[in-house]
């Protein structure tokens, strides 16, 4: 019979588990009830406890490694850490949310177990046996993956399964005892950008995406960059939304032509960009070519704004499509959000 161990880690003020270990938490749940087996939950962090307390309804067995040297991501001790929980849990399913701070020591606990790893899973199904589903070739192929081998870790995407949440109690929680490595990492601090100078929001509802268009000539035959930046950014601001670009749009800074400074290849949504799953998504002045589009087939409810009532997203790839200057109309929307705002 299966043993089922969820690898989960507190957020970064140390309080509370990350959604994207929430998200694991129910495809263990889900993983465990289809195969009868049994389920453990394993928390990482400095001071688990109140973590622990969201999961007490979920009815697994808890698990925690827990002291100082882990309230921050670090090769050695979380791989440490990891590795313990594995062991006392006696694992042959390892469920862990792809977040950094998993994706960069999973592969190295599983080669310590002589496991298998399997990464970018977003599903997992099968009734007799366990079949994980992922993509490949910049989410253009889909395959399902069955092993023999055991313990079999599986990294799962965010955004694939409903965050955990159950009722809060006062958790049984278990401390496995490890033996550090010696650490050569010391973590001094976090230097990150200002809130509003931070455009990538995972976990947006919302994103927001810009084309090409916006640096172009205007019916004036002038160009307003500046204008579109001070756009974009403040519906950026009063929406929380998360920013995406098209490749034509983030290459121009290499090809001479003008550019929106705060866009980067980070923010390139497509066949050789990002492939995010936000509730809803809203594209501005693109065209909806192809490439583009396919960093769209996770969203929810996908609109589009264009001048151009026969471009890509006018046939089939938009739910809606409001066939207006993108600049006059997000102008207004910029406006009414002020208004409401302020109210």
């Amino acid at each position: 019979m299966e043993s089922i161990l969820v690898l989960t880690h507190v957020d970064e003020n140390g309080a509370a588990l990350t959604k994207a270990s929430l998200e694991t938490v129910t495809a263990g749940l889900e993983l465990a009830a289809r195969l009868s087996a049994a389920l453990t939950i394993g928390i990482i962090g400095a001071e688990p406890s109140f973590a622990a307390d969201v999961l007490a309804s979920s009815g697994a067995r808890l698990l925690a490694v827990s002291g100082e040297a882990l309230a921050q991501p670090r090769y050695a001790s979380d791989e440490a850490a990891c590795e313990a929980l594995c062991r006392a849990a006696q694992a042959t399913i390892v469920l862990a949310p792809a977040t950094s701070r998993f994706a960069r020591v999973a592969a190295g606990v599983a080669h310590r177990l002589s496991g298998f790893i399997d990464t970018h899973i977003t599903s997992i199904g099968g009734a007799d046996s366990i079949e994980a589903t992922r993509w490949f070739y910049r989410q253009r192929v889909e395959a399902v993956v069955s092993r023999d081998a055991r313990p079999w870790f599986l990294l799962l995407d965010a955004g694939t399964h409903a965050a955990f949440a159950g009722l809060a109690a006062s958790a049984k929680l278990e401390e496995i005892a490890v033996e550090l490595p010696p650490l050569r990492t010391t973590v001094s601090g976090i230097r990150a950008p200002m809130q509003d100078a931070q455009t990538i929001r995972p976990d947006a509802r919302l994103l927001f995406v810009t084309g090409a268009g916006w640096t172009k000539k205007q019916p004036d035959g002038q160009i307003h960059v500046p204008e579109a930046g001070e756009l974009i950014l403040g519906f950026l601001r009063l929406t929380g939304a998360s920013l995406g670009s098209s490749k034509s749009l983030v290459d121009q800074g290499g090809e001479g032509q003008p550019v929106l400074p705060f866009l980067t290849h980070m923010n390139q949504i497509g066949q050789t960009g990002a492939t995010p799953r936000h509730a809803k998504g809203l594209s501005t002045c693109c065209h909806g070519e192809e490439p583009h589009v396919v960093g769209w087939r996770f969203i929810g409810d996908r609109r589009a704004i264009s001048l151009d009532p026969n471009c890509g997203w006018t046939r089939g790839k938009a739910d809606v499509v409001y066939v207006a200057d993108a600049f006059a109309v997000m102008a207004k929307v910029n406006a009414l959000l002020g208004t409401a705002s302020a109210a």
